[in-house]
């Protein structure tokens, strides 16, 4: 537990703050007045001033804020250093800034992964890399390092003829002649029918090959990975719309178990981790719903379009509609993340 809540904490806390960096950095060069950069809500933990900005922590770590003067045009008290009185594009930067520095720093994050631990290939020797708890594999006696001589007394060269192999076995007892430090061993093992990848399973993952790029070599794979990652996730969320399921939806508690599983695997893949929320929350937040940051530069591309903003009410209905909809999502996600944890839905 305890790890988990460290992790959470520092997960949470570094991508909010890279979040709310990128709101204050620009709107501090487009000129605005930052009346106060927080990190968290409710009650203010620490506080400093440093000319016209306090900069504080607050007690509950979910979230943070830019108190930028001027977001709302009835209350802007800094003349023409307020957000409404600021070029609209200007405006669009700020708004744009927070999701973007979420969309650049998984970049940095991969960057470093490659450098200190360099970049993994999967091998195509046929050698067992992962052996997956309470699968036929591990139920069987199968330990990674483990190097594939014959399936069923058919001889096995490469980790293609593994799957191959053991596709076309089915659901039928397969014999595995395996190579362990050199004594030959034979095990006798079930696949079992995964529903959600449509193939049969016996929980094993091939080997991988480690190299150590240099850092142009570093960089460069971190933002294939890096653009590889949106792609999917753009390509996953398309899916959950167009079949109108929440099914896989996580909530905050859902993220908060899966952030402590992965601490437990050490800082590396924590800082992937890390990275994979990042993106998504980058991307989310630009969605086109009021309240969140997507919706607030929709709204000033009508803005921009009709040369005047929306009016109050129109701002206040679209904010309400936009805010009902992030709670009935957050409850769905809710709802499957109880499901999973108490119940293995």
């Amino acid at each position: 537990m305890a790890t988990t809540i460290v992790a959470a904490v520092f997960v949470f806390g570094v991508l909010v703050f890279i979040h709310e960096l990128g709101h204050f950095v620009t709107a501090k060069l487009t000129g605005m007045r930052v009346d106060e950069f927080a990190l968290g809500f409710g009650p203010r933990i620490v506080s400093f001033r440093r000319g016209e900005t306090v900069y504080s922590i607050r007690c509950v770590p979910l979230g943070g804020f830019n108190d930028i003067a001027g977001m709302n045009k009835e209350d802007n008290d800094a003349g023409i250093r307020g957000y409404c009185e600021r070029p609209i594009l200007y405006r669009m930067i700020v708004i744009l800034a927070g999701s973007a520095m979420n969309l650049i720093l998984p970049i940095f994050l991969f960057f470093g992964i490659y450098l200190a631990a360099g970049y993994a290939t999967p091998s195509m020797e046929p050698v067992v890399g992962t052996v997956m708890q309470n699968m036929p594999a591990e139920q069987a006696g199968l330990q990674a390092g483990d190097r594939i001589l014959t399936i069923d007394g058919k001889e096995v060269t490469t980790w293609m003829d593994v799957t191959s192999d053991l596709k076309g076995a089915g659901n039928n007892a397969v014999t595995v002649e395996i190579d362990r430090s050199g004594e030959s061993l034979t095990k006798t093992l079930t696949p079992v029918y995964n529903e959600k990848e449509k193939r049969t399973l016996i929980g094993i993952t091939g080997s991988v090959v480690t190299s150590q790029p240099g850092a142009l070599d570093s960089f460069v794979l971190a933002v294939k990975e890096t653009g590889h990652i949106i792609y999917l996730m753009i390509d996953s969320l398309i899916g959950l719309i167009y079949q109108m399921s929440s099914d896989e939806l996580a909530g905050p508690i859902g993220v908060v178990q899966m952030t402590g599983q992965v601490a437990e695997n050490g800082m590396i893949p924590l800082l992937r981790f890390m990275a994979f929320l990042s993106l998504n929350l980058g991307i989310i937040n630009l969605f086109p719903i009021p309240v969140l940051d997507g919706g607030h530069f929709a709204a000033l591309c009508l803005e921009a379009l009709r040369g005047k903003p929306l009016g109050p009410k129109a701002m206040e209905y679209a904010q309400g509609a936009g805010l009902t909809l992030l709670v009935l999502i957050m409850l769905f996600a809710t709802k499957n993340d109880i499901m999973r944890i108490f119940f293995g839905g």
